[in-house]
This record gives C-alpha cells, structure tokens and sequence, in this order.
C-alpha cells in the first residue's frame, strides 16, 4: 500500500523559485534540471508542469524535492496551493518523473566515476561533502563544470540560477572554501546562462 503523499513548501533565497518537499524519494542520487525553453523531453514531470502551468519557466528534480522557478511577476501564494495539489496527484498515481532511458544513462555515468586524485577530484568532493548539502537545502544544485588555468567553472542549478544571493554564495562561500583546501585554485566563475 502506498502512503499517502505529503508535499511541503520551502521558500528559498531565490524569490523566482519555491522548494517543494515531498515524503518520498523522486530521484535517488541523481538530478533532472530543466528550463522550459530548452526542455529536452527526459522527464514527463517536467512536461505535464509546463503544459499545465505556463508561468513555470524551470524544473528542478534532486532526492525528496522538486524546486519550481516562476517567470513572472506575481507572488507566489496564487500559485503555490494548485502546485502542490497538482504534485500531490502526480506523486500519488506513480507517475514517472524521468524517462526511463535518462536515468539508465545517469546510472550508466554514475558507474563509470572512479576515484579522481586530480585537483578537478578534490575540487569535486570538496563540492560534493561541503557544498551540495547546503545548497540543496535552498532548492538548488552546484554542479562542477570544468578547472583551466587556476579557475573553478560551476554550473547554477535549480533555485540558483538566477538567485539574486548565488554570486555571494559563490565568491564568499564557495571560492574561499576552495582556495583554502586547493591552492591550486585562484577564482571560482558561474559559467553563463543560456
């Protein structure tokens, strides 16, 4: 018997994104980000939300919580209560939230990792331990993107693209982490948004 779903929200520091907490895990150590106007198909959530609801501009999926960025002005009390009943529903019917070759080529990618001893390694684990669980707490997701030349590139995600306080989090939190434990590392940089 499946229990009842319960979907809680979150605000988080981006005003344009709300946190959507949900009793069940979605994605098990993986993540789905999606913007509308490069939506790929990977996920019939992300799908069915932006058909329904064309204020919703990206789709974030990690773990137990689904993040929603808005495009528009309004505030989100007149969005948030038909949301959440709409993920209620959607949750309770077992409806899949990526399809089911996207996530056989993340298990796939998953597998093939290996112990990296590179700088690009420490930087990523420092990212995975320090980072990630901080920020997922506010809906979002850092994801490392490449190392050149004393620079850190990292990809925004979820509640942090486009959150107002992301390039405080980046300069002060996370580039000072990282010159502390890599020397090796002199900036850190959001790489630009598409």
């Amino acid at each position: 018997m499946n229990l009842p779903i319960e979907i809680y929200l979150e605000q988080t520091p981006n005003p344009d994104s709300m946190k959507f907490l949900v009793n069940k895990v979605l994605l098990p150590n993986m993540i789905f980000d999606s913007k509308r106007t490069q939506n790929s198909g990977d996920s019939p959530l992300a799908d069915s939300l932006y058909e329904k609801f064309e204020w919703i501009s990206g789709v974030f999926v990690s773990n137990n919580f689904v993040t929603i960025s808005k495009s528009t002005e309004n505030d989100w009390y007149e969005y948030m209560h038909e949301v959440k009943e709409y993920l209620k529903m959607y949750f309770q019917n077992n409806f899949d939230v990526i399809t089911k070759a996207f996530m056989e080529a993340k298990m796939k990618e998953n597998a093939n990792q290996t112990v990296d001893e590179s700088i690009e390694g420490k930087i990523k684990e420092l990212l995975e331990k320090y980072v990630q669980p901080a920020v997922e707490s506010d809906g979002g997701f850092i994801a490392f993107k490449s190392f050149d030349n004393g620079v850190v590139t990292l990809s925004m995600q979820g509640s942090c693209s486009g959150c107002p306080s992301s390039q405080i989090t980046l300069k002060s939190g996370i580039e000072g982490l990282l010159k502390r434990m890599v020397p090796e590392v002199m900036e850190v940089v959001a790489e630009a948004s598409h």
